[in-house]
């Protein structure tokens, strides 16, 4: 029976699981993945620095909704990932990372750029481990895959060392797992359906606020419906702006603070209470507020601040959900709070015009920002840094 190596396995394995594109830097002993790889028909972006393939593997995976794969050389090549890959990890994002690394028959003894890769790379990643025998490598490529994308996202690392990648076995000694991974979508408990429910129907000022759950979900449509059959305003993240337009008739930009802050109902659908929302905190959002948190994750619900009712469950199904227990109980609700953040919202934009509209050298930042929005397309993708 003929012979395949470990290399050539792992390409086969990245085939299977649907991947199209990989982000490395050539070096020991990754190369021979990456011919096989580009064998496999797989598109193979060559970088000048590791830290680049982790970051573009994140950016594919933030466009595409698909798992991203950086692969790396051992040592200093797979460190050099790390940054990319922790922020893959805060952004709950699923890349997913092969890292070369020294042969495992020499760990211990100073190997060629031997580090304990696995002990680095597991604190920023939902989860890391390694492969000790060639025959297996499908099995836990397809582990990562399973990891890196069912219930909350994040990144995953696979530890290859050089004698796995260079391991010769027999072709029918591999498995590659086909139908591992499922698209089931966890539904919220019923009965705190129709408590969430109840508070949105009676509330005066509610609004929603969605986050990277939603964006994961690919909840776009079931978000805009909800908000179009309650009439409640919404606003996102960064990580979900435009899921639904900024210019939808229930999005009101200019007003985002003074809806938190007098806000009697909060739905806060896939998002943590992080430093972005003051942890929750007055008075970024109004202390008195009913809070109803919903996640994939059960660790969020209740992180930073007490909930009054916590669904744990899929964004996309909860929406629905919600929608139908609502009903058209808001039919004619709220139209004093959205009169409200309208007139704050135009007067923002009516200050913020002049600016835009300004002709000041050198040139006003939202003047800027105008000529950019003017000149893109409406679906384009636009990337931005830090805000410095």
């Amino acid at each position: 029976m003929a012979t395949t190596s470990g290399s050539a396995i792992t390409a086969r394995a990245l085939k299977n699981e649907g991947v199209d594109t990989v982000f490395f830097l050539t070096g020991g002993p990754i190369t021979p993945i990456v011919v096989a790889c580009h064998e496999e028909g797989i598109k193979c972006v060559d970088v000048r620095h590791e830290q680049a393939a982790s970051m573009m593997a994140h950016a594919y995976t933030r466009v595409t909704g698909k798992p991203g794969i950086c692969i790396t050389a051992s040592g200093p090549g797979t460190t050099n990932a790390v940054t990319g890959i922790a922020n893959a990890f805060v952004d709950c994002c699923p890349v997913i990372t092969l890292g070369g690394a020294s042969p495992s028959v020499q760990f211990g003894r100073a190997g060629f750029q031997e580090i304990d890769q696995l002990a680095i790379m597991r604190p920023v990643n939902k989860w890391a481990d390694r492969v000790i025998e060639t025959k297996r490598i499908p099995e836990i490529i397809s582990t990562a895959f399973r990891q890196a994308t069912t219930g909350k996202p994040g990144p995953a690392y696979v530890d290859l060392p050089a004698d796995i990648i260079d391991g010769q076995v027999e072709e029918g000694d591999v498995v590659y797992p086909v139908r591992s991974r499922t698209t089931a979508r966890p539904t919220g408990d019923p009965a705190l359906i129709r408590e969430a429910a109840d508070i949105l129907a009676k509330a005066e000022r509610p609004i929603v606020i969605a986050g990277t759950g939603v964006f994961w979900s690919q909840a776009g449509e079931e978000f805009q419906e909800f908000v179009e059959k309650t009439n409640i305003p919404f606003y996102t993240m960064p990580q979900t702006r435009g899921v639904v337009p900024d210019d939808h008739a229930m999005s009101f930009l200019g007003s985002r603070s003074l809806a938190f802050r007098e806000a009697d109902a909060i739905l806060v659908m896939g998002t943590r209470f992080n430093y972005m929302l003051a942890f929750g905190q007055a008075p970024r959002l109004n202390a008195d507020a009913k809070v109803i948190q919903v996640d994939i994750d059960p660790m969020e619900i209740g992180h930073n601040r007490p909930v009054d009712v916590g669904i744990i469950g899929d964004a996309k199904m909860v929406f629905q959900q919600l929608t139908e227990a609502i009903g058209d109980r808001r039919k004619a609700q709220s139209e004093a709070w959205i009169g409200q953040l309208r007139a704050q919202d135009a007067a923002n934009k009516e200050r913020q015009e002049v600016q835009m509209e300004s002709d000041d050298t050198p040139i006003h930042p939202l003047r800027l920002c105008k000529e950019v929005r003017d000149f893109l397309d409406r679906d384009a993708i636009l990337v931005v840094d830090g805000q410095e």
